[in-house]
């Protein structure tokens, strides 16, 4: 009889601690962190910014920061809050964040998908699964992911990339274009998609095209040879594509080069080393975090250039010294009503980086601690 009472008394704790296990499980999700950086201001039309953290590559720690304006308050880990059953929440390296409609579309790249959010929440819609996927843009019902296809490493026989078409309806992928080598950033002009070939895996052969799709078909109509490892493109507001390549990290430097969508051809190359760039009106901001093996070491500079005449205007666009204090710049954005200059610090690609809010004219406003490589930011319209 005493036997039973006990293993009654068991059960009854058994299930009463896998009861609070089970409610445990739900509020062990640590809440975002929220820190005041700046006064609170309204804007006409923007309610604020998301920052994807890219996380060190196999550590699964890509985050998703924001800033909201109305309160200038930043919010750091925010879907992990918004999200606790997601397992290994937002996964390996965010490659890329873009706005399309009501949804947010986050890049996730050694993890193979794209993650689908409600762009007023940051709350889970779906996810998208495409091998190694790199950037996203968007026409139409589609849109349209960059994938170099196979494994994530370099292989001198690494096969070629495509484009792959996303009904953004169903989140189903309906068609594939094969392209060059590791295919990067895309843009589309018109009723043609440009994709960046880099050929990154298959160092030191290179890639050296821009791969042309016609959208209709969808099929690769056209190479146009530009440089070796190309990785960044742009369309500046005269309909101009804006490419950047890489070099070898030797003696072929970095430089930026500009094709006419009306020939599709090169018109322009300009020796301005390029690592991240972004257009506002008639600018191109970019940075530059350019490795060289043989020097040892990397050289930073921060440059605009005025895109109707494609010359160099200032070649710094940090005025106030801050830019000493930044290890590597990684991500850049500019508001669009504001014109502030957002610059990320990578710093060691290990510990939280910082990311830094310039007035246009170059002078830090505010400057606050973000995720593991902080890199793309995308604004979030009213």
């Amino acid at each position: 009889m005493i036997r039973l009472i006990l293993r009654g008394l068991a059960s009854l704790l058994l299930i009463t601690l896998l009861g609070l296990y089970s409610c445990n499980r739900e509020e062990v999700v640590l809440p975002a962190s929220r820190t005041k950086v700046t006064t609170p201001e309204r804007l006409n039309t923007l309610h604020g910014f998301y920052l994807l953290n890219e996380g060190s590559m196999g550590r699964n720690k890509s985050t998703l920061d924001y800033f909201e304006y109305t309160s200038g308050i930043y919010f750091k880990n925010l879907y992990a809050e918004r999200n606790p059953n997601v397992v290994k929440e937002l996964g390996d390296v965010g490659n890329d964040i873009q706005i399309y409609g009501s949804r947010l579309y986050a890049v996730i790249n050694v993890s193979h998908l794209i993650e689908v959010m409600d762009v007023h929440t940051a709350k889970h819609i779906g996810k998208i699964s495409i091998p190694n996927c790199r950037y996203i843009t968007f026409k139409g019902q589609y849109a349209y992911v960059s994938s170099y296809a196979g494994p994530v490493q370099i292989d001198p026989n690494a096969r070629l990339g495509y484009v792959a078409k996303v009904d953004t309806a169903t989140m189903k992928v309906v068609a594939e274009c094969t392209v060059g080598y590791q295919p990067d950033e895309l843009v589309i002009v018109g009723n043609k998609l440009y994709v960046a070939n880099s050929g990154g895996y298959r160092v030191p052969n290179y890639d050296r095209t821009v791969s042309v799709i016609d959208l209709d078909t969808f099929t690769e109509i056209k190479k146009i040879d530009v440089a070796i490892n190309l990785h960044r493109m742009e369309v500046d507001a005269q309909g101009k594509i804006w490419v950047s390549s890489r070099g070898n990290y030797y003696k072929i430097r970095s430089k930026l080069f500009v094709i006419d969508p009306a020939t599709d051809q090169v018109t322009t190359s300009l020796d301005v080393p390029c690592s991240n760039m972004t257009v506002h009106g008639d600018r191109l901001y970019l940075y530059s975090v350019e490795w060289s093996y043989i020097k040892g070491g990397n050289s930073i500079n921060y440059s605009v250039i005025d895109t109707k005449t494609q010359q160099v205007v200032q070649n710094n666009f940090i005025t106030d010294g801050t830019e000493k204090q930044i290890k590597i710049p990684y991500g850049l954005a500019i508001n669009p009503e504001t014109e502030e200059i957002l610059v990320t610090d990578a710093k060691d690609y290990i510990t939280p980086g910082t990311l830094y809010c310039f007035s246009k004219e170059g002078k830090l406003r505010w400057k606050t601690t973000a995720g593991e490589i902080p890199a793309h930011i995308v604004f979030v319209p009213k």
